[in-house]
């Protein structure tokens, strides 16, 4: 029961030999979320080994080039790969026809449907839900129109023992209803209560995604208590006036802003590239937030069940 986050880019508008613009692929439950799509996303995907073809669900989080300039080769190589199942993108206005005037000066067209859905919302949105997940959209505040994101994973069915499977000889057709939360007749009439015979699962699992933003109250209504915070923290504290004449945050912003809302683990990232040594950021954010740790790329954070 896989919910993966793997940093594939965390520079911030200029890339550095090491560092990418912002991307992030999110596995949640098989279903695969590209957050963000900077300059080299699909080299980035190639030399992490993640087949592009799974992803079903892109999210551009605003019209700046470094969360977005990479999307078009993407779904180009989608194409000559001859992709044919439908692809989601959800992105700011304007997205839509960024896409269809490259394809028509390009006299090019491709193998699969787009699915491009607008952001609009002014407050938390849920975008996309199914059995086993939720998407959610929430706005930002940067200097163009910006959103962040968030999954939420929906709680899991109760696990039924296999010792009461044992017990009672419980058929495989029964299972499904037990775990639903129905009680069980046994072949001697004697009605097994369900607390009997199951146990709740996990704790469901969420993940936020803060992209460009200037430090403001109502963001932590947004991502309330959520497991993992990824937060942009462009700047040291020590240029915080810098951070805001340009509607990004520091690093003790991305800690103040964790602190408050609750959250288990922050994820800091997007980082200017005037910082070699990006420890200085992390114990930046530390100073205010504990548990905080630097977006490499190519690493995979795990968000780990908890009963």
């Amino acid at each position: 029961m896989p919910f993966d986050i793997t940093v594939l880019g965390c520079a911030s508008a200029t890339p550095t030999s090491t560092r990418h613009p912002s991307a992030q692929l999110v596995n949640l439950l098989g279903r695969f979320f590209l957050i963000d799509c900077g300059e080299g996303t699909q080299m980035q995907l190639r030399k992490n080994k993640i087949k592009i073809q799974k992803i079903n669900f892109i999210c551009i989080s605003h019209l700046h080039g470094d969360h977005y300039l990479g999307l078009i080769g993407l779904l180009s190589t989608m194409s000559l790969l001859n992709r044919n199942k439908e692809l989601t993108i959800f992105g700011p206005k304007g997205l839509d026809k960024m896409i269809e005037l490259h394809l028509k000066l390009s006299y090019s067209k491709l193998s699969y449907s787009l699915n491009i859905i607008n952001l609009q919302s002014s407050t938390l949105t849920m975008l996309y839900e199914d059995d086993a997940c939720q998407l959610f959209s929430f706005p930002l505040q940067h200097r163009v129109p910006c959103w962040g994101f968030k999954l939420v994973e929906k709680k899991r069915p109760r696990r039924i023992l296999k010792s009461m499977i044992d017990k009672y000889s419980i058929p495989v057709q029964a299972i499904n209803q037990i775990k639903s939360g129905s009680n069980y007749l046994t072949t001697e009439n004697k009605l097994i209560d369900n607390n009997v015979l199951t146990i709740d699962s996990y704790k469901p699992r969420s993940y936020a995604y803060c992209s460009d933003t200037q430090y403001f109250k109502k963001l932590v209504h947004y991502i309330k208590d959520v497991d993992l915070l990824y937060h942009e923290a462009t700047f040291h504290s020590s240029l915080s006036d810098k951070a805001k004449s340009t509607f990004h945050s520091t690093s003790q912003d991305a800690g103040r802003v964790a602190s408050q809302a609750n959250v288990k683990r922050l994820l800091i990232g997007h980082f200017s590239s005037r910082y070699k040594d990006l420890d200085v950021l992390k114990k930046d954010a530390k100073k205010i937030f504990t548990n905080v740790d630097i977006a490499v790329e190519g690493k995979v954070f795990k968000i780990k069940k908890v009963i």
